[in-house]
């Protein structure tokens, strides 16, 4: 069956570990020019994107990129009502191959774009990469978190138990505090 070659999320969060606010929009603390240039470099080379129902990157690309929807609201695999580039995945009924397979690809790169459980279940399939972006100025008290277990743990002890090891920081926007770690198999 086929699946994805490598399987790499991406993510910006806040210095608390949240990537959304408490009603789980994304601030403009989070959504930075130099973040943003990055996060759709990575989306351009990724043969798909996989995130829940209110997780989407709404770049000039957008409506082109092959997307794996995560629901709980449907069996299986299904076509996606709207959207014939995409396909809703339950991972409680189908398996990742399945999901790969209705997209009609045959490896390739899968970049995982949210929300908190989308992240949490790729966390445990295993990621080869994360792209982990940190916007040192923002904090988020009550938001939502990159991970289930965050803010308890921070997101880079939970990759770090997941066995991936983080590459040096890179800083993307001295002035906003924005930093970038890639965390490898």
């Amino acid at each position: 069956m086929a699946r994805p070659d490598r399987i790499e999320g991406t993510a910006i969060v806040s210095d608390d570990g949240m990537i959304a606010d408490a009603q789980g929009a994304q601030p403009r603390a989070l959504t930075l020019e130099a973040d943003q240039r990055y996060f759709f470099t990575m989306l351009d080379a990724a043969g798909a994107v996989a995130h829940g129902r209110h997780s989407a990157d709404r770049g000039p690309a957008s409506a082109q990129r092959r997307r794996l929807v995560l629901s709980r609201r449907i069996a299986g695999v299904q076509p996606h009502p709207s959207n014939r580039n995409a396909v809703l995945w339950n991972p409680a009924s189908a398996s990742l191959e399945q999901a790969w397979e209705a997209l009609g690809l045959r490896g390739g790169r899968l970049a995982v774009i949210g929300g908190t459980e989308v992240y949490g279940l790729f966390l445990e399939l295993g990621y080869d990469a994360f792209h982990l972006s940190r916007a040192e100025h923002a904090k988020l008290p009550g938001g939502r978190p990159l991970f289930p277990g965050v803010p308890a743990q921070t997101p880079e002890t939970l990759l770090s138990r997941h066995g991936l090891k983080p590459e040096p920081m890179r800083v993307l926007d001295r002035s906003a505090g924005l930093t970038l770690v890639v965390w490898r198999r």
